[in-house]
């Protein structure tokens, strides 16, 4: 078992604890730590307790390195708008002075950030405790995190194209321990996944997405621009690793994740020696095979979904070209013609913000960038 070493303060020595999931972590402390002052001190206070929002661990891909940074004993409490004013402020010092100093052998106190170094590390105190313990309601957390609040289930097909997946991710990811109220509960069901409607237009734009590209891969090389033709290709693996990820069901996470997640998948297996050798292949003909071999794969998955009528899945030639292509195209109109709704059939094949944006500022900060705008 892989080992951490935490922050230390000059008076403590730190502690070297056994490295466990932080979502694992996170429910030791609210059942072992947080909870027990609770019923002590706030017997009967209706409230909801999860690890959802930002972190690794809430998607479920930290690891020992993830200790170093704004990771440790976390917890997020949601109670009602009402008792929030009441108590957020009581609750929040009453843990600073009760918490124990470790749980399981990590410490619950965070050093304190500075303009400088934000960023908060696990280190003993042997004062009150700088906890990561914060108290939120369900509808203004939502709309912290995703511009909506509880009601969610009033989302047009607009509000949902305006939604990052990686925040998505976060808000339905996680674990919730305790849900009294079961607000919670009932949001995260609400943003599980994407309306019938809104996914069959997504996936018709990912496939729109790959059709613009996948000819590029050959005419950069028939230019002489062997590292051109490398880069396309390394988009379209890109772009199928999302395609497939939205065929299975599953919010892709921004960069750093998208390989994590995209293993998760039943269909990887099959895929990754074709997308590892076409990233990997130092010429053109390597590049192209491999490609054509994962759009097969691809285009039968989608076919199997049953969404739309089947498309030939066989690679073919580009037009009059000497490209071996899918025209993925094909599988857009297919989609295209399942979309009803009024809100969606006349849109462009643009798609989401995740189809159309992908700096790592707007897809995990967006929503602070727009009320900066405003």
């Amino acid at each position: 078992m892989e080992r951490c070493r935490v922050g230390h303060s000059d008076r403590m020595t730190a502690p070297d604890p056994e490295f466990l999931p932080g979502l694992e972590l996170s429910r030791i402390f609210y059942t072992e730590a947080v909870r027990p002052i609770l019923d002590r001190e706030h017997p009967g206070l209706v409230h909801a307790a999860a690890r959802v929002g930002t972190g690794s661990e809430v998607l479920g891909f930290d690891s020992p390195r993830s200790a170093d940074h704004e990771w440790g004993p976390r917890l997020d409490l949601f109670l009602s708008a009402d008792d929030v004013a009441t108590h957020e402020a009581g609750l929040r010092r009453l843990l600073s002075e009760q918490l124990p100093k470790q749980v399981r052998g990590w410490p619950t106190h965070f050093r304190p950030g500075t303009p400088e170094d934000p960023v908060g590390v696990m280190e003993l105190t042997d004062g009150p405790v700088n906890h990561r313990v914060s108290v939120n309601e369900v509808d203004g957390w939502l709309g912290a995190q995703l511009g909506v609040g509880a009601g969610a289930s009033g989302l047009t097909a607009a509000d949902w194209l305006a939604l990052p997946q990686q925040r998505l991710a976060e808000v339905t990811g996680g674990a919730v321990f305790h849900d009294g109220p079961g607000t919670l509960t009932a949001a995260r069901a609400r943003l599980a996944w994407y309306p019938e409607q809104v996914w069959r237009y997504l996936l018709a734009c990912q496939w729109q997405r790959i059709s613009q590209e996948e000819a590029f891969v050959g005419r950069c090389a028939e230019a002489g621009d062997e590292l051109g033709s490398a880069v396309v290709a390394a988009r379209l693996v890109r772009d199928l690793m999302r395609l497939c990820l939205l065929l299975g069901r599953t919010y892709a996470p921004y960069g750093k994740w998208l390989g994590s997640a995209f293993r998760q998948l039943p269909v990887a297996d099959a895929l990754l020696p074709s997308l590892q050798g076409a990233v990997t292949a130092s010429e053109y003909p390597a590049r192209e095979r491999h490609l054509c071999d994962a759009y097969e794969i691809v285009a039968a998955l989608q076919n199997r979904t049953g969404l739309a009528e089947p498309v030939d899945p066989t690679r073919r030639a580009y037009h009059s070209r000497p490209f071996q292509v899918l025209h993925a195209e094909r599988f857009a109109r297919a989609l295209v013609r399942t979309v009803t709704d009024p809100g969606l059939r006349d849109l462009p094949l643009t798609g989401s913000v995740d189809q159309w944006a992908d700096s790592t500022d707007f897809l995990v900060r967006h929503q602070e960038i727009e009320v900066r705008r405003r």
